[in-house]
Protein backbone atom coordinates (compact mmCIF):
# COMPACT_ATOMS: atom_id res chain seq x y z
CA UNK A 1 0.00 0.00 0.00
CA UNK A 2 1.23 3.48 -0.85
CA UNK A 3 2.81 5.35 2.05
CA UNK A 4 1.11 8.70 2.66
CA UNK A 5 2.21 10.69 5.71
CA UNK A 6 0.07 13.83 5.31
CA UNK A 7 -3.60 14.41 4.63
CA UNK A 8 -6.06 17.24 5.02
CA UNK A 9 -9.63 16.49 6.01
CA UNK A 10 -12.81 18.30 7.02
CA UNK A 11 -14.68 16.99 10.03
CA UNK A 12 -18.12 18.11 11.08
CA UNK A 13 -19.91 17.09 14.23
CA UNK A 14 -23.65 16.41 14.20
CA UNK A 15 -26.24 19.09 14.95
CA UNK A 16 -28.36 18.89 18.06
CA UNK A 17 -32.03 18.02 17.55
CA UNK A 18 -34.60 20.79 18.02
CA UNK A 19 -36.96 20.87 20.98
CA UNK A 20 -40.61 20.02 20.29
CA UNK A 21 -43.67 22.25 20.74
CA UNK A 22 -46.56 19.98 21.70
CA UNK A 23 -49.57 19.84 24.02
CA UNK A 24 -51.29 16.80 25.36
CA UNK A 25 -54.54 16.14 23.52
CA UNK A 26 -56.69 13.16 24.45
CA UNK A 27 -60.33 12.30 24.60
CA UNK A 28 -61.98 14.27 27.42
CA UNK A 29 -58.72 16.16 27.89
CA UNK A 30 -59.06 19.07 25.45
CA UNK A 31 -56.50 21.28 27.14
CA UNK A 32 -53.73 19.04 28.45
CA UNK A 33 -50.46 20.53 29.50
CA UNK A 34 -47.29 20.92 27.41
CA UNK A 35 -45.56 17.62 26.50
CA UNK A 36 -42.90 18.61 23.92
CA UNK A 37 -39.69 16.62 24.45
CA UNK A 38 -36.08 17.72 24.10
CA UNK A 39 -34.03 16.98 21.01
CA UNK A 40 -31.09 14.60 21.05
CA UNK A 41 -27.43 15.66 21.11
CA UNK A 42 -25.47 15.34 17.87
CA UNK A 43 -22.56 12.95 17.44
CA UNK A 44 -18.97 14.11 18.04
CA UNK A 45 -15.98 13.25 15.84
CA UNK A 46 -13.03 11.38 17.32
CA UNK A 47 -9.69 10.19 15.96
CA UNK A 48 -8.37 6.92 17.35
CA UNK A 49 -4.88 5.45 17.03
CA UNK A 50 -5.06 2.06 15.34
CA UNK A 51 -2.04 -0.25 15.23
CA UNK A 52 -3.34 -1.97 12.09
CA UNK A 53 -2.78 1.19 10.01
CA UNK A 54 0.52 2.61 8.76
CA UNK A 55 -0.59 5.12 6.14
CA UNK A 56 -3.06 7.98 5.74
CA UNK A 57 -3.90 7.10 2.15
CA UNK A 58 -7.59 6.52 2.88
CA UNK A 59 -7.99 10.19 3.81
CA UNK A 60 -6.63 11.31 0.44
CA UNK A 61 -9.71 9.86 -1.25
CA UNK A 62 -12.40 10.79 1.26
CA UNK A 63 -11.80 14.20 2.78
CA UNK A 64 -15.10 15.11 4.39
CA UNK A 65 -16.40 13.24 7.42
CA UNK A 66 -19.62 14.08 9.23
CA UNK A 67 -21.11 12.64 12.37
CA UNK A 68 -24.79 11.89 12.74
CA UNK A 69 -27.28 14.61 13.73
CA UNK A 70 -29.44 14.31 16.82
CA UNK A 71 -33.14 13.70 16.17
CA UNK A 72 -35.72 16.32 17.18
CA UNK A 73 -37.91 15.77 20.21
CA UNK A 74 -41.55 14.75 19.88
CA UNK A 75 -44.82 14.80 21.77
CA UNK A 76 -45.57 12.84 24.93
CA UNK A 77 -42.27 14.10 26.32
CA UNK A 78 -40.26 11.86 23.99
CA UNK A 79 -36.62 12.87 23.73
CA UNK A 80 -34.94 12.67 20.34
CA UNK A 81 -32.31 10.00 19.73
CA UNK A 82 -28.70 11.07 20.17
CA UNK A 83 -26.55 11.03 17.03
CA UNK A 84 -23.82 8.39 16.95
CA UNK A 85 -20.24 9.50 17.41
CA UNK A 86 -17.95 9.13 14.43
CA UNK A 87 -14.60 7.46 15.15
CA UNK A 88 -11.93 7.77 12.47
CA UNK A 89 -8.99 5.34 12.76
CA UNK A 90 -5.52 6.78 12.14
CA UNK A 91 -2.02 5.26 12.41
CA UNK A 92 -0.16 5.46 15.71
CA UNK A 93 2.10 8.52 15.61
CA UNK A 94 -0.39 10.88 13.97
CA UNK A 95 -0.32 14.56 14.93
CA UNK A 96 -3.53 16.55 14.45
CA UNK A 97 -3.28 20.23 13.51
CA UNK A 98 -6.12 22.73 13.07
CA UNK A 99 -5.40 24.37 9.71
CA UNK A 100 -7.30 27.56 10.50
CA UNK A 101 -5.67 28.36 13.84
CA UNK A 102 -2.44 26.32 13.36
CA UNK A 103 -3.07 24.85 16.79
CA UNK A 104 -1.78 21.36 17.51
CA UNK A 105 -4.86 19.57 18.84
CA UNK A 106 -3.08 16.42 19.92
CA UNK A 107 -0.60 13.68 19.27
CA UNK A 108 -1.82 10.08 19.07
CA UNK A 109 1.16 8.05 20.23
CA UNK A 110 -0.48 5.06 21.98
CA UNK A 111 -2.65 2.31 20.57
CA UNK A 112 -6.27 3.01 21.37
CA UNK A 113 -5.66 6.67 22.28
CA UNK A 114 -8.67 8.74 21.32
CA UNK A 115 -8.90 12.47 20.60
CA UNK A 116 -12.09 14.51 20.19
CA UNK A 117 -11.63 16.85 17.24
CA UNK A 118 -15.16 18.20 16.76
CA UNK A 119 -17.68 18.84 19.54
CA UNK A 120 -21.24 17.80 18.86
CA UNK A 121 -24.12 20.26 18.90
CA UNK A 122 -26.26 20.30 22.04
CA UNK A 123 -29.96 19.44 22.05
CA UNK A 124 -32.75 21.97 21.98
CA UNK A 125 -35.36 22.13 24.75
CA UNK A 126 -39.02 21.19 24.36
CA UNK A 127 -41.80 23.40 25.63
CA UNK A 128 -42.28 21.20 28.72
CA UNK A 129 -39.10 22.74 30.09
CA UNK A 130 -40.64 26.21 30.11
CA UNK A 131 -43.78 25.34 32.08
CA UNK A 132 -44.11 27.38 35.25
CA UNK A 133 -46.76 28.46 37.75
CA UNK A 134 -47.46 31.62 35.76
CA UNK A 135 -47.15 30.09 32.29
CA UNK A 136 -49.11 26.82 32.09
CA UNK A 137 -49.09 26.64 28.29
CA UNK A 138 -45.64 27.77 27.11
CA UNK A 139 -45.11 27.99 23.37
CA UNK A 140 -41.39 28.44 23.71
CA UNK A 141 -38.75 25.95 22.53
CA UNK A 142 -35.08 26.17 21.63
CA UNK A 143 -33.22 24.90 18.60
CA UNK A 144 -30.37 22.47 18.76
CA UNK A 145 -26.94 24.04 18.27
CA UNK A 146 -24.72 23.44 15.26
CA UNK A 147 -21.92 20.89 15.44
CA UNK A 148 -18.31 22.05 15.26
CA UNK A 149 -16.67 22.18 11.82
CA UNK A 150 -12.91 21.95 11.50
CA UNK A 151 -10.28 21.75 8.79
CA UNK A 152 -7.59 19.39 9.98
CA UNK A 153 -4.19 18.36 8.77
CA UNK A 154 -3.05 14.88 9.79
CA UNK A 155 0.71 14.40 9.98
CA UNK A 156 2.14 10.93 10.43
CA UNK A 157 5.59 10.63 11.97
CA UNK A 158 7.04 7.25 12.71
CA UNK A 159 7.71 6.36 16.35
CA UNK A 160 11.29 5.26 16.80
CA UNK A 161 14.10 5.62 19.34
CA UNK A 162 16.88 5.87 16.79
CA UNK A 163 16.97 7.44 13.32
CA UNK A 164 19.37 6.69 10.47
CA UNK A 165 20.88 9.51 8.45
CA UNK A 166 23.07 9.33 5.40
CA UNK A 167 23.52 9.66 1.68
CA UNK A 168 21.81 7.20 -0.68
CA UNK A 169 23.76 3.93 -0.81
CA UNK A 170 25.41 4.62 2.55
CA UNK A 171 24.12 1.24 3.68
CA UNK A 172 21.22 2.32 5.91
CA UNK A 173 18.80 -0.34 4.70
CA UNK A 174 21.51 -3.01 4.84
CA UNK A 175 22.21 -1.98 8.43
CA UNK A 176 18.58 -2.20 9.50
CA UNK A 177 18.35 -5.63 7.84
CA UNK A 178 21.47 -6.69 9.69
CA UNK A 179 20.32 -5.75 13.19
CA UNK A 180 16.56 -6.33 13.00
CA UNK A 181 13.95 -8.50 11.36
CA UNK A 182 12.93 -5.70 8.97
CA UNK A 183 13.51 -6.50 5.31
CA UNK A 184 13.59 -3.24 3.32
CA UNK A 185 14.68 -3.49 -0.31
CA UNK A 186 18.42 -3.24 -0.89
CA UNK A 187 19.95 -2.57 -4.31
CA UNK A 188 23.03 -1.00 -5.86
CA UNK A 189 21.36 2.18 -7.08
CA UNK A 190 20.49 5.42 -5.25
CA UNK A 191 17.08 5.96 -3.66
CA UNK A 192 16.18 2.32 -3.34
CA UNK A 193 14.38 3.33 -0.15
CA UNK A 194 11.38 5.51 -0.98
CA UNK A 195 9.49 5.42 2.30
CA UNK A 196 10.53 5.20 5.97
CA UNK A 197 11.11 1.68 7.32
CA UNK A 198 11.03 0.60 10.95
CA UNK A 199 12.88 -2.27 12.59
CA UNK A 200 12.86 -3.59 16.15
CA UNK A 201 16.37 -4.28 17.41
CA UNK A 202 16.36 -6.93 20.13
CA UNK A 203 19.58 -6.68 22.14
CA UNK A 204 18.66 -9.13 24.88
CA UNK A 205 15.49 -10.60 26.32
CA UNK A 206 13.18 -7.72 27.25
CA UNK A 207 15.68 -5.19 25.89
CA UNK A 208 14.85 -3.71 22.52
CA UNK A 209 14.53 -0.42 20.69
CA UNK A 210 13.02 0.75 17.42
CA UNK A 211 15.16 2.09 14.61
CA UNK A 212 13.91 4.12 11.64
CA UNK A 213 15.43 4.17 8.17
CA UNK A 214 14.46 7.13 5.98
CA UNK A 215 15.25 7.75 2.28
CA UNK A 216 18.74 9.10 1.68
CA UNK A 217 19.55 12.79 1.46
CA UNK A 218 21.71 14.49 -1.14
CA UNK A 219 23.17 17.96 -1.42
CA UNK A 220 20.45 20.47 -2.32
CA UNK A 221 17.67 18.36 -0.76
CA UNK A 222 16.31 21.48 0.95
CA UNK A 223 15.74 22.95 -2.53
CA UNK A 224 13.96 19.79 -3.69
CA UNK A 225 16.88 17.72 -5.03
CA UNK A 226 16.42 13.96 -4.78
CA UNK A 227 13.43 13.13 -2.63
CA UNK A 228 13.69 16.46 -0.79
CA UNK A 229 13.72 16.85 2.97
CA UNK A 230 10.16 16.02 3.85
CA UNK A 231 11.16 12.63 5.27
CA UNK A 232 13.40 14.36 7.81
CA UNK A 233 10.31 15.12 9.87
CA UNK A 234 10.20 11.42 10.77
CA UNK A 235 13.38 11.94 12.79
CA UNK A 236 12.00 14.58 15.16
CA UNK A 237 10.60 11.96 17.55
CA UNK A 238 13.83 9.99 17.74
CA UNK A 239 16.22 10.38 20.67
CA UNK A 240 19.41 9.55 18.81
CA UNK A 241 20.67 9.90 15.25
CA UNK A 242 23.12 7.46 13.67
CA UNK A 243 24.93 9.13 10.81
CA UNK A 244 26.06 6.41 8.41
CA UNK A 245 28.81 7.20 5.95
CA UNK A 246 30.31 5.01 3.25
CA UNK A 247 34.08 4.99 3.85
CA UNK A 248 34.81 3.51 0.41
CA UNK A 249 32.30 4.99 -2.03
CA UNK A 250 32.40 3.40 -5.50
CA UNK A 251 32.27 6.81 -7.23
CA UNK A 252 35.35 8.06 -5.41
CA UNK A 253 33.53 10.85 -3.58
CA UNK A 254 34.85 12.10 -0.27
CA UNK A 255 33.22 10.62 2.89
CA UNK A 256 34.02 13.86 4.72
CA UNK A 257 32.17 15.95 2.13
CA UNK A 258 29.22 13.55 2.35
CA UNK A 259 28.98 14.06 6.10
CA UNK A 260 29.20 17.84 5.77
CA UNK A 261 26.54 17.91 3.03
CA UNK A 262 24.10 16.02 5.26
CA UNK A 263 24.90 18.31 8.20
CA UNK A 264 24.21 21.33 6.01
CA UNK A 265 20.85 19.96 4.88
CA UNK A 266 19.98 19.11 8.46
CA UNK A 267 20.71 22.65 9.65
CA UNK A 268 18.57 24.11 6.88
CA UNK A 269 15.70 21.85 7.89
CA UNK A 270 15.82 22.37 11.68
CA UNK A 271 18.48 23.89 13.89
CA UNK A 272 17.21 21.93 16.88
CA UNK A 273 17.32 18.62 14.99
CA UNK A 274 20.83 19.42 13.80
CA UNK A 275 21.92 19.80 17.42
CA UNK A 276 20.43 16.44 18.40
CA UNK A 277 22.74 13.75 19.76
CA UNK A 278 24.38 12.21 16.70
CA UNK A 279 26.88 9.36 16.43
CA UNK A 280 29.17 8.76 13.47
CA UNK A 281 29.01 5.26 12.00
CA UNK A 282 31.69 4.44 9.45
CA UNK A 283 30.18 1.73 7.27
CA UNK A 284 31.67 -0.66 4.70
CA UNK A 285 35.03 -0.84 6.49
CA UNK A 286 35.45 -4.34 5.04
CA UNK A 287 35.99 -2.67 1.64
CA UNK A 288 39.31 -1.27 2.91
CA UNK A 289 42.42 -3.37 3.30
CA UNK A 290 42.92 -4.28 6.94
CA UNK A 291 46.33 -2.64 7.20
CA UNK A 292 44.93 0.68 5.91
CA UNK A 293 41.64 0.57 7.80
CA UNK A 294 42.64 2.38 11.01
CA UNK A 295 44.48 5.14 9.19
CA UNK A 296 41.63 5.80 6.71
CA UNK A 297 38.97 5.87 9.41
CA UNK A 298 41.03 8.06 11.72
CA UNK A 299 41.72 10.47 8.86
CA UNK A 300 37.98 10.92 8.32
CA UNK A 301 37.39 11.55 12.03
CA UNK A 302 40.30 14.03 12.23
CA UNK A 303 39.22 15.94 9.17
CA UNK A 304 35.69 16.25 10.51
CA UNK A 305 36.99 17.18 13.99
CA UNK A 306 34.34 14.78 15.27
CA UNK A 307 34.04 14.79 19.06
CA UNK A 308 31.15 12.36 19.56
CA UNK A 309 31.15 8.56 19.57
CA UNK A 310 32.47 6.84 16.43
CA UNK A 311 31.79 3.25 15.39
CA UNK A 312 33.27 1.20 12.55
CA UNK A 313 31.01 -1.44 11.09
CA UNK A 314 30.26 -3.51 8.05
CA UNK A 315 26.49 -3.75 7.79
CA UNK A 316 26.78 -6.45 5.11
CA UNK A 317 28.92 -8.86 7.14
CA UNK A 318 27.64 -7.76 10.55
CA UNK A 319 31.12 -6.78 11.73
CA UNK A 320 30.96 -4.23 14.55
CA UNK A 321 27.15 -4.02 14.62
CA UNK A 322 26.74 -5.80 17.97
CA UNK A 323 28.85 -3.34 20.02
CA UNK A 324 26.98 -0.50 18.29
CA UNK A 325 23.46 -1.71 19.14
CA UNK A 326 24.55 -2.50 22.70
CA UNK A 327 25.92 1.02 23.12
CA UNK A 328 22.69 2.47 21.70
CA UNK A 329 20.63 0.37 24.13
CA UNK A 330 22.69 1.54 27.10
CA UNK A 331 22.37 5.17 26.02
CA UNK A 332 18.59 4.91 25.60
CA UNK A 333 18.18 3.31 29.03
CA UNK A 334 20.32 6.01 30.65
CA UNK A 335 18.25 8.72 29.01
CA UNK A 336 14.98 7.07 30.08
CA UNK A 337 16.23 6.75 33.65
CA UNK A 338 17.33 10.39 33.71
CA UNK A 339 13.93 11.49 32.42
CA UNK A 340 12.15 9.43 35.08
CA UNK A 341 14.26 10.83 37.93
CA UNK A 342 14.69 14.40 36.78
CA UNK A 343 11.46 16.25 35.85
CA UNK A 344 13.42 19.27 34.57
CA UNK A 345 15.36 17.07 32.16
CA UNK A 346 12.10 15.50 30.93
CA UNK A 347 10.55 18.93 30.44
CA UNK A 348 13.58 20.14 28.46
CA UNK A 349 13.33 17.07 26.25
CA UNK A 350 9.60 17.65 25.66
CA UNK A 351 10.24 21.33 24.84
CA UNK A 352 12.99 20.32 22.41
CA UNK A 353 10.62 17.98 20.60
CA UNK A 354 7.93 20.65 20.37
CA UNK A 355 10.49 23.05 18.95
CA UNK A 356 11.60 20.48 16.35
CA UNK A 357 7.98 19.85 15.43
CA UNK A 358 7.35 23.56 14.89
CA UNK A 359 10.52 24.05 12.87
CA UNK A 360 9.82 20.99 10.73
CA UNK A 361 6.25 22.11 10.10
CA UNK A 362 7.31 25.63 9.14
CA UNK A 363 10.07 24.34 6.83
CA UNK A 364 7.80 21.88 5.04
CA UNK A 365 5.07 24.51 4.68
CA UNK A 366 7.50 27.02 3.16
CA UNK A 367 8.72 24.34 0.75
CA UNK A 368 5.14 23.54 -0.19
CA UNK A 369 4.37 27.24 -0.82
CA UNK A 370 7.46 27.55 -3.01
CA UNK A 371 6.45 24.51 -5.08
CA UNK A 372 2.93 25.88 -5.44
CA UNK A 373 4.24 29.26 -6.60
CA UNK A 374 6.58 27.60 -9.10
CA UNK A 375 3.74 25.51 -10.47
CA UNK A 376 1.56 28.61 -10.76
CA UNK A 377 4.29 30.38 -12.73
CA UNK A 378 4.57 27.42 -15.10
CA UNK A 379 0.81 27.41 -15.66
CA UNK A 380 0.84 31.15 -16.41
CA UNK A 381 3.60 30.69 -18.95
CA UNK A 382 1.71 27.88 -20.64
CA UNK A 383 -1.56 29.85 -20.96
CA UNK A 384 -2.33 30.77 -24.52
CA UNK A 385 -3.24 34.41 -24.89
CA UNK A 386 -3.96 36.19 -28.15
CA UNK A 387 -2.44 39.34 -26.69
CA UNK A 388 0.91 37.58 -26.62
CA UNK A 389 0.99 37.67 -30.40
CA UNK A 390 1.00 40.86 -32.40
CA UNK A 391 -1.23 39.41 -35.08
CA UNK A 392 -4.69 40.67 -35.95
CA UNK A 393 -7.16 37.88 -36.64
CA UNK A 394 -9.98 38.67 -39.06
CA UNK A 395 -12.90 36.28 -39.51
CA UNK A 396 -14.38 36.65 -43.00
CA UNK A 397 -17.43 34.90 -44.54
CA UNK A 398 -16.69 32.26 -47.16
Amino acid sequence: MKFVDEATIIVEAGKGGHGCLSFRREKYVPKGGPDGGDGGDGGSVYLEADEALNTLIDYRFQRKHKAQNGEPGSGRNCTGTKGEDLVLPVPVGTTVVDMDTHEVLGDLTHVGQRLKVAQAGFHGLGNTRFKSSVNRAPRQTTKGSEGELRNLRLELKVLADVGLLGMPNAGKSTFIRSVSAARPKVADYPFTTLVPNLGVVSVQAHQSFVIADIPGLIEGAAEGAGLGIRFLKHLVRTRLLLHLVDVAPYDGSSPVESVRAIEHELEKFSETLANRERWLVLNKVDMIAEEDRDARCQAIVDELSWEGPVFRISALSGEGTKPLVQAVMRWIEEQAEEEAQNPEFAEREAARRRQMDEEARARIESERQARRAARQDDDDDDDFDDDDYDVEVVYAPE
